[in-house]
């Protein structure tokens, strides 16, 4: 191996890689610069980047980092933790990123069931409305199951991939 592979990617590779997944995430509904700002926490080697690092990176402010880092912890994709005997905050992808936010969807699924329910109760499910929402609630209740079974795979499979971690 060469010594330029052992330190991994140089600045432009990396930047170009956080550019592109980060336009991938925007075009699924994702914000912009949560984007990159979790792009490029997702392609750090050790996770973990300050607010300071992720702006030089980006080349942004400190409040552009801020709030997308807001976002992304809204979202279950980052963590905040304090860097030992410091102030400074430090934000952490995790490996298990997806399965987290994906998990957590399933709280947010059920509150959307709730509340189509009580749509359902309140229009009446005969009515076109009720029945429309009828078969979204049907689509949610399906949808969380899946993800459930989904999730159950995905560990067994990982376990198999990458040991216990």
């Amino acid at each position: 191996m060469a010594d330029t592979e052992a330190l991994g990617p140089d600045a432009e590779s990396l930047s170009r890689f956080v550019e592109h997944f980060a336009a991938q995430l925007v075009e699924a509904g994702i914000p912009r610069m949560p984007a990159r700002v979790f792009t490029a926490l997702l392609a750090s080697d050790t996770g973990v980047l300050t607010s300071a690092e992720l702006g030089e990176q980006l080349k942004v402010s400190p409040a552009a980092v801020s709030g997308a880092v807001r976002y992304l912890a809204q979202v279950h994709l980052v963590s905040r933790e304090r860097e030992p005997g410091s102030r400074r905050e430090r934000y952490r992808v995790h490996s298990d990123q997806w399965y987290e936010s994906l998990t957590n969807r399933g709280a947010i699924l059920k509150r959307w069931e709730d509340a189509v329910r009580d749509g359902v109760t309140s229009l009446g499910p005969d009515s076109p409305a009720g029945r429309r929402l009828s078969e979204t609630l049907a689509f949610f209740e399906f949808v969380e199951t899946e993800v459930e079974g989904m999730m159950e795979r995905w560990r067994a499979h990982r376990e198999t991939l990458f040991g216990d971690r």
